[in-house]
């Protein structure tokens, strides 16, 4: 009850419809409680004393009574619903909002599966409990009390009687309770790990399909399914043991009462309609009895939930604007690398050591290397996807863990390795990061980025939607479209995460035209692995196990007998003959 508890500022922004909840509640508790007294006098009365107007009366009342139940159990239902539909919507947008700010280092490591389940199982478990569980949590707790209370006032000894194979199934129940919450916690991982499974089959279903791993993919995923089969059937289990000792101890209660009654009847201490109107509030205080497993079920499953869910917003984001942080101006481009040194989370072996760099406002700087050396994680410094464990990086002589997260990364462009384009329209991917921007400005960069020929092709043209992650796209359309996306945002600071390998040889030719003009004014970092690119920069910078081991312009380079040169004569020299016939061919 204590996790659930951490569910409470979700509610006090309802407290309204919280109280008229409560107030129905009470209203349909008192309902209940005045029935078994009229049925008592019905018989006392209305047969033992042969008074047929006092029947119909009781009738009328009885009549009136449920009408005003039904009414009060419709708003208590209504507004019980509102109340979780409405935590269970804050809840949600609560954790996406969460998500979106945390570290790349947390996502790193991260199922995306667990994310999703947490997002909708999870917060579906609270949803339950706060719109049914609760709700009658509070009926049973104030019905019981108060049947018990009555019970003891008609007549001590029986209720005494009555009530004792309820102590039973009291402790049981808790005993229940304190099992079924971890039950639920892996159940709803188990959930996470095939949520996860499926996700990846639906992602990779291309790359399955191409190595036939369609038996492989199957028999992960029944894995994954079993595990959840199993978990579940654990809770079924314990629930189908709670459940018939609750119905066979509620029927030793009736016994009892029949019993014991009876002979009280017989000995003229209690009347006919005292102990049918006493078998009554037994069985009335049945409901919530047999209700209880059932309510300790959905609160386990609801404190399970809000236990991961808690876990997640419990993680600090390791990457945010500091309290005192400073809105960047427009920025120059300036950036330099200070003794920088990273690795990363759960490594031991650092991915950049001892980084010197300082690139001047409007410099091309090529990063070159091999996989692995370090280049995509230095660019990644930049926008402070990650922060450096040494040394600073700064941009215009600040250090970014000082400035602004979002005035910082609006001033910088990015085209990753991997372009991601959303299922939406062509028009909206490219203006993902500038959503203001009018048509003629996003023209403009589609242009600028080669791709607006092959747009207008399409029968919607820029409306066309894309499919999940822009797969209707060609690799070179969706590297295009996202360079546009990026140009867009007129950064100051462009980083091209080798951002035409994903295009052909005259699609390359044709950006790389473009992008003559559009790096003008801006400091640019490109991860290259084409020699076009590398002989534009105005520095090269040669990288190898996180280190910089050469730096110049490519003539300089060619000159030294080091890294540069092997990778010019194994990758770059086919490249530079392949560029001379193309010129050529085209005068």
């Amino acid at each position: 009850m204590r996790v659930l508890w951490k569910l409470r500022k979700y509610l006090q922004k309802y407290w309204p419809q919280v109280t008229l909840a409560l107030l129905t509640l009470l209203g349909i508790t008192a309902v209940q409680l005045v029935l078994p007294n009229i049925i008592r006098q019905v018989i006392d009365i209305g047969l033992g004393q042969g008074k047929a107007r006092y029947l119909l009366v009781s009738a009328a009342v009885i009549l009136g009574l449920g009408v005003v139940q039904a009414g009060l159990t419709f708003i208590r239902q209504y507004t019980s619903e509102w109340i979780s539909h409405h935590v269970a919507y804050d809840v949600r947008n609560h954790l996406y909002n969460h998500i979106q700010h945390l570290s790349f280092s947390y996502h790193d490591h991260t199922q995306s599966g667990q994310l999703i389940s947490r997002c909708i199982e999870d917060v579906r478990s609270i949803q339950q409990f706060t719109g049914s569980g609760v709700v009658e949590l509070l009926h049973m707790s104030i019905l019981a009390i108060s049947i018990i209370t009555i019970l003891l006032i008609e007549n001590t000894q029986l209720a005494a009687i009555a009530l004792l194979p309820i102590i039973p199934l009291f402790f049981a129940t808790i005993r229940f309770g304190q099992k079924v919450s971890p039950m639920f916690y892996r159940v709803d991982y188990t959930l996470g790990e095939l949520s996860t499974r499926l996700q990846e089959n639906v992602i990779g279903a291309q790359v399955v399909r191409a190595f036939a791993r369609e038996p492989y993919e199957i028999k992960r995923f029944d894995t994954a399914n079993r595990e959840l089969y199993d978990a579940r059937i654990t809770v079924i289990r314990e629930w189908s043991r709670v459940m018939p000792t609750t119905a066979l101890l509620i029927t030793l209660s009736t016994i009892l009462i029949i019993w014991f009654g009876g002979q009280s009847v017989l000995h003229g201490d209690m009347t006919l309609g005292e102990v049918v109107a006493f078998n009554s509030y037994m069985l009335l205080l049945a409901q919530p009895v047999q209700q209880l497993a059932w309510l300790v079920n959905s609160a386990g499953e609801a404190a399970a939930g809000t236990k991961r869910i808690w876990e997640l917003l419990n993680v600090k984001p390791d990457i945010q604007s500091p309290p005192d942080s400073i809105a960047l101006p427009e920025l120059s481009g300036y950036v330099e690398f200070h003794n920088v040194s990273f690795k990363y989370l759960n490594e031991e072996k650092y991915a950049l050591r001892d980084i010197n760099l300082k690139v001047e406002p409007k410099q091309i700087i090529a990063l070159i290397g091999p996989t692995g050396s370090g280049k995509t994680t230095l660019v990644n410094l930049i926008p402070r996807f990650y922060d450096c464990h040494q040394g600073s990086v700064r941009i215009d002589g600040r250090n970014v863990r000082e400035v602004d997260l979002v005035s910082l990364r609006k001033q910088i462009g990015i085209v990753l390795q991997t372009s991601l384009l959303f299922s939406a329209t062509i028009k909206e991917n490219i203006a993902y990061g500038r959503p203001e921007a009018d048509e003629k400005d996003i023209i403009a960069a589609a242009t600028a980025a080669e791709a607006h020929e092959f747009i207008t092709s399409f029968s919607n043209g820029y409306d066309t939607i894309v499919g999940e992650r822009g797969i209707t796209l060609s690799g070179g359309q969706r590297q295009r479209v996202a360079i546009a996306r990026a140009l867009l945002m007129d950064p100051r600071i462009l980083i091209l995460d080798d951002a035409t390998s994903s295009v052909d040889t005259e699609t390359e030719y044709q950006i790389q035209q473009a992008l003559v003009h559009l790096m003008e004014g801006r400091t640019t970092f490109v991860i290259a692995q084409r020699l076009s690119t590398v002989k534009r920069a105005d520095l090269i910078i040669v990288m190898d196990e996180g280190r910089i081991i050469e730096r110049g312009t490519h003539d300089v380079l060619l000159r030294q007998d080091g890294l540069y040169r092997q990778i010019y004569d194994l990758q770059l020299r086919d490249q530079e003959k392949v560029q001379v016939e193309r010129e050529a061919l085209r005068t």
